[in-house]
């Protein structure tokens, strides 16, 4: 373990001081805390903000309230309460973890940072802040606010997706967590803290940090700078026509996406590589010719790797088809009473929209 020198525990005590007066003490996973609470806000908090996460979170506790709950829902009941927070391979993560901490663990967390790095879709980050928070040991934790902290006070320059630049923050994390365990939950809320309400991407408000008399880029007006920005690529844009194939109760057909990839496990639309196969489509799936077809406007959906521009493309069949597809995988969709099943994004945009 790391022996942090008196300078870290000067950034420490700082930090702590102005999280006792300053820091949010009434976030919904700091309430009735647990490993479980815990282990699903950190997840849903990747790549996502707390304001977005709140609701979610809430109402994620009120149906899946403990790991055995979880384990055991299917697995579309998880993905429908996850639609709209994106990055969809968290949700189908959080699933299997939640079946291998129930099925091999007996249903109890392991408590060391190892152990849970083993559980699907759990890094060294939120390992630690698992640990530290519910558990109350020490552990570092390197999230993307606390990165931007750090890569700041110590001037830690070029991108944290580079290699050596990770290595250094992580060193950084480690050297300045407090080896007092005592408050080890209250440190790892505190600095992430910091990072989400004063030392933000833009517009840092560098007057009120605790932190910020020995910061590096304040003392240099470098803020902006740190950390480094990654280096841009030119998108690559992919293009997809959406078939809306309506009933005339207005039921629409939805298909289920694989496990693995884009949009894995999610409903979708049935999809082609140009609008005018759309009637041949509904002819080769249901026997019948649409009466109607009517091409929307294209809309672009942005991946972390591309571009998608979406063309859906509605068909409004004569009746409702007499052999409704029964097996795994299809799903006449009533927008009435819809399904609780996970739906991809621009799917539930579309549906909105009809």
């Amino acid at each position: 373990m790391t022996t942090p020198s008196t300078a870290s525990k000067s950034f420490a005590n700082r930090l702590l001081d102005w999280f006792d007066n300053h820091g949010r003490h009434d976030l919904p996973w700091q309430q009735d805390i647990s490993p479980y609470r815990v282990w699903v806000s950190e997840i849903m908090l990747q790549q996502t903000q707390v304001k977005t996460v709140i609701p979610y979170f809430q109402r994620f506790m009120d149906v899946f309230p403990s790991v055995e709950d979880l384990a055991a829902a299917p697995i579309d009941e998880v993905l429908h309460h996850w639609t709209g927070l994106g990055y969809y391979a968290r949700a189908r993560n959080l699933h299997r973890a939640a079946q291998q901490v129930c099925e091999q663990l007996g249903g109890s967390f392991p408590d060391s940072v190892e152990l849970l790095e083993q559980l699907p879709g759990i890094g060294r980050s939120t390992a630690g802040a698992i640990v530290s928070i519910a558990f109350g040991q020490r552990a570092a934790i390197l999230d993307g606010n606390v990165k931007r902290v750090l890569a700041r006070h110590a001037r830690v320059s070029g991108w944290p997706g580079h290699t050596p630049v990770h290595r250094a923050l992580w060193q950084l994390a480690d050297e300045l967590t407090p080896g007092d365990s005592r408050r080890s939950a209250d440190y790892t809320q505190a600095i992430m803290d910091l990072g989400a309400t004063l030392c933000t991407r833009s517009r840092p408000r560098c007057e009120l940090c605790p932190v910020s008399g020995d910061c590096g880029a304040r003392a240099t007006g470098e803020q902006a700078n740190y950390p480094g920005r990654k280096p841009k690529k030119t998108l690559p844009v992919r293009a997809t026509v959406m078939l809306i194939a309506m009933t005339p109760r207005g039921e629409v057909y939805l298909r289920q996406r694989p496990p693995s990839g884009i949009w894995g496990g999610l409903w979708c639309f049935p999809e082609l590589d140009d609008a005018s196969g759309a009637g041949n489509l509904c002819i080769d799936n249901w026997g019948m010719q649409p009466a109607q077809l009517v091409t929307l406007d294209t809309f672009r959906h942005t991946f972390s790797h591309y571009h998608l521009d979406i063309t859906p493309v509605r068909a409004e069949l004569p009746a409702a088809p007499t052999a409704v597809m029964a097996c795994d995988g299809h799903l006449w969709y009533n927008r009435a009473q819809p399904s609780r099943v996970g739906l991809a994004a621009p799917v539930a945009r579309l549906l909105a929209r009809l």
